[in-house]
């Protein structure tokens, strides 16, 4: 592992904790944080969120590999946008803050996990197999097997020939 894959499972880590700090304060006291963004209150939303906010979270600190729950911090994020820009009031200057908040985290979120992605895919072992056909037989010894001489047992013969009637 590099240096650039160590400082991303670093900022994994610490966005765990960050997910539920926030998650615990959204859970905890959900009209705080709902004035603090600048957000009508939904105080079901915010708690919903907060839910959210601490399962990434526990995933981010506790998975093997924390790059699927960065995905999904940022798929949270993108709700939390969307959230900000259609119930925060834009009269109001902690909407924007609020919005320029969970943008950089979300810029955050992506890096790391790009660079964790990287490493994952750095990881997983090339196959080669160019030295396969795909029949069970080298080519010359199958030349011709698909052949049909062979001949059909007296009883089914002429079976696909005949008609089909149907009782009425």
């Amino acid at each position: 592992m590099n240096e650039r894959q160590r400082t991303a499972r670093k900022v994994a880590r610490g966005l765990g904790w960050f997910s539920i700090a926030l998650g615990v304060a959204e859970l905890m006291a959900p009209r705080a944080v709902a004035r603090a963004t600048g957000m009508r209150r939904s105080d079901t939303l915010m708690r919903a969120y907060g839910l959210r906010e601490i399962g990434a979270g526990i995933g981010l600190l506790t998975a093997r590999d924390p790059t699927p729950w960065l995905w999904a911090r940022m798929g949270g994020d993108a709700l939390d946008l969307a959230t900000l820009a259609a119930r925060g009031r834009p009269d109001v200057v902690a909407t924007a803050a609020a919005l320029a908040a969970v943008a950089g985290v979300t810029a955050v979120d992506a890096a790391a996990a790009r660079v964790l992605q990287s490493d994952r895919a750095a990881r997983r072992p090339v196959r080669d197999y160019s030295d396969r056909s795909g029949l069970p037989l080298p080519p010359q010894q199958m030349r011709g097997a698909a052949r049909l001489d062979f001949a059909m047992p007296e009883e089914t013969q002429g079976l696909a020939a005949a008609p089909v009637t149907h009782p009425g």
